[in-house]
């Protein structure tokens, strides 16, 4: 009975609960959490050097990171830092490079370095030595010059690899034009700038740079002060205290008007977009928490209104995304995606609509409580990694921060009204003051990008070459000359590599070569032969990456152990490109389609196929790339093989230089060896 009693008080209690909530009302959000951070120990050395330590034995390990907040400074050869970087850690006065990396290993941690950075981690029990490495590597390199050319030549090799590149040629004219080129944020490393860079230049760099006066070590893991304090005297104690040059950072000046700078990349098969201005933004500023929630409003989430109409929406991108900068010297609001050719008008247009959107219409309730629930969520799973508390003892001490800057950070996301995400939206993006940077295939794009309105008036055009110079508007379209045709183009191209006689000679063809992807040596091997036969064959230490095998009538590709056979299209496509010299006739359905800019120089455009065009010199007549499309998982992939360094091998023009480029990556192959009518036979091409 007093079971059923209770019960009945049960529901009568929820009844009554219930019928005094009103439903239609959103509960009042409660008051943000109380955050407790912990302050890490510090102590500073005689040289100036600061140490953050925090204890935290959960595991057996222990990180260390030296930061040297140096003021940025513009470099006289842009790309000694990154030469620093990587020089660092190839050998010390003491040890050699190899010796070095052994212990390192043995022991099961890691180190690296940077500029003006190292880091390490270890288990706790070999930290001390680990310390001892990580500071004998950042104060007592030793700078050879076989490591120098070694390390100048991958950077050169990288570098060369993304100059087809649109988002690094779009980044680079962003920073150039938001920042200025004679400022530390606008100055980007070229292959001539490295090429330039001598080791005397590294060594003064890091002489100049890597210095204890602004620098802080942050120690991590399963140790106590008086153990970190014992350690970082030893090993750090003797860094002989010095203060880096001075230097004075040039004024950043918005642009004038809302524009789009363009820069044309030629081979490109979608367009890079980065919507950008200029900011005066600050951590320690009254206005940072109603930044950041406005920003993850507009582009800082995957629902953000960015990304839903340009990904979900559209259909434009994978991905859109924005941010908004607040670093000390210089900062910028910046919006991204890369998108499709035919839609990139399109997708500016969207851009600046939701720019304007978040500038002239209040948030919505729900998603503003929303986008601070999810900002306390990850702040809080932050908290959990005993590295943020020195994190962020770490911002406090380099950007000025009240000492309750992070105790009390959800209580301002909290606080961040409607208005507030208006207001901070209308205040720091500019939409009159917009750069709307642009890398992409100007003959396909541009046309319609002239046409780009924004409240009612025409977004002027200004044009970039990839060195970030201000030029006179391409010739996109050039019309053909009277006379030209497919038959002339090739007929040309013959007389170019030697003429008929000497072609019609050559019954096959081998080269071979080599080329260098992220440091691995790759072995290539083409062959081809009259009838339309080809195999392209590429190694590594012997062993075989890919194959691809064309008879004439058929073929295949075969990877990693898997072997597929051509489809119908595959084995058009290579029907019109395989064998020795196809130019020697014209194919049916080859049609000449136009002039484009190849690596800088006209070309005449032969469209063999839906997915195959080729491209001859309109000067010397040359082949100087042929471009494939071909569909993977709905989305086209194209890539471009460039013929460069043509030379002569019997009587006949070969490319010694072949550019393979796959979206952003490159491969540069160096043909070695060229045999004709020898080296082939039938059974290659099985």
């Amino acid at each position: 009975m007093k079971k059923i009693i209770a019960l009945l008080l049960v529901c009568l209690v929820g009844t009554s609960l219930s019928a005094q909530i009103d439903r239609s009302q959103m509960p009042k959000p409660g008051p943000a959490p109380t955050v407790n951070i912990g302050e890490p120990d510090t102590f500073t050395l005689k040289n100036g050097l600061k140490v953050l330590v925090v204890e935290n034995d959960k595991l057996p390990r222990v990180s260390a990171s030296l930061i040297i907040d140096n003021k940025p400074y513009t470099e006289k050869k842009p790309g000694t830092q990154a030469m620093v970087s990587s020089l660092l850690g190839t050998g010390t006065e003491k040890t050699s490079k190899d010796e070095f990396n052994e212990e390192i290993d043995f022991l099961g941690a890691s180190i690296s370095f940077g500029a003006e950075s190292a880091y390490a981690s270890s288990l706790s029990k070999f930290f001390p030595r680990i310390m001892e490495l990580m500071a004998e590597g950042a104060l007592m390199p030793k700078f050879v010059q076989e490591e120098f050319e070694s390390e100048k030549d991958k950077l050169i090799e990288g570098l060369k690899s993304s100059q087809k590149d649109v988002g690094t040629i779009a980044n680079r004219l962003s920073s150039s034009l938001a920042y200025g080129p004679n400022h530390p944020y606008g100055q980007y490393v070229s292959v001539e700038t490295v090429e330039d860079i001598t080791l005397d230049d590294v060594e003064n760099a890091y002489r100049n740079y890597f210095v204890p006066e602004d620098a802080y070590l942050v120690i991590v893991g399963d140790i106590t002060t008086k153990e970190a304090k014992k350690i970082v005297k030893k090993t750090f104690g003797k860094w002989k205290k010095a203060t880096p040059p001075s230097t004075t950072i040039p004024e950043v000046s918005p642009a004038q008007y809302t524009q789009i700078d363009f820069v044309d990349m030629p081979n490109a098969v979608q367009s890079e977009i980065i919507v950008q201005n200029t900011v005066d933004l600050q951590m320690a500023d009254e206005d940072y928490f109603p930044v950041i929630v406005m920003n993850q409003i507009l582009g800082g989430s995957f629902g953000s209104y960015l990304n839903m109409n340009l990904r979900e929406d559209k259909g434009y991108t994978y991905g859109a995304r924005s941010s908004v900068g607040d670093s000390r010297y210089a900062s910028r609001f910046r919006a991204s995606a890369s998108v499709r050719n035919a839609v990139t008008d399109s997708a500016v247009v969207e851009f600046m609509k939701e720019i304007d959107r978040i500038r002239n219409e209040k948030v919505d309730a729900d998603k503003l409580e929303d986008t601070k629930k999810k900002f306390a969520g990850s702040f809080v799973m932050r908290l959990e990694q005993p590295s943020t508390v020195a994190n962020y003892a770490l911002n406090i001490e380099t950007e000025g921060l009240d000492k309750d800057f992070y105790e009390t950070y959800l209580e301002k996301i909290n606080a961040v009204t409607q208005d507030d995400v208006q207001r901070v939206a209308q205040k720091y993006l500019k939409d009159d003051q917009m750069q709307i940077v642009i890398a992409g295939k100007g003959s396909e794009v541009i046309e319609n990008l002239e046409k780009v309105e924004f409240k009612g008036k025409e977004i002027p055009v200004l044009y970039f070459n990839k060195e970030t110079e201000n030029v006179e508007k391409p010739e996109y379209k050039k019309e053909l000359p009277e006379g030209v045709s497919v038959e002339t183009v090739y007929n040309d191209y013959i007389s170019a590599i030697g003429g008929e006689e000497a072609v019609s000679n050559v019954n096959s063809m081998m080269m071979k070569g080599n080329a260098s992807v992220q440091g691995m040596t790759l072995s290539f091997t083409s062959k081809s032969a009259k009838g339309g036969k080809s195999l392209t064959l590429v190694e590594m230490n012997g062993m075989t990456l890919s194959k691809q095998v064309f008879d004439g009538e058929k073929g295949y590709a075969a990877a990693q152990g898997q072997k597929m056979d051509m489809t119908e299209q595959q084995i058009r496509d290579t029907k019109v490109t395989s064998g020795l010299f196809p130019e020697l006739s014209v194919s049916e359905g080859a049609e000449l389609v136009g002039i484009e800019s190849v690596n800088g120089e006209d070309a005449y455009v032969v469209k063999l196929t839906d997915n195959v065009r080729e491209f001859y010199s309109v000067n010397s007549g040359l082949k100087l790339a042929t471009e494939t499309t071909a569909e993977q998982m709905g989305q086209k992939m194209t890539s471009t093989v460039s013929y460069l360094d043509y030379s002569e091998k019997n009587g006949v023009m070969v490319p010694m230089m072949l550019n393979q480029n796959f979206g952003p990556q490159t491969i540069e192959i160096k043909i070695e060896e060229v045999k004709l009518n020898e080296g082939v036979t039938d059974a290659d091409f099985e």
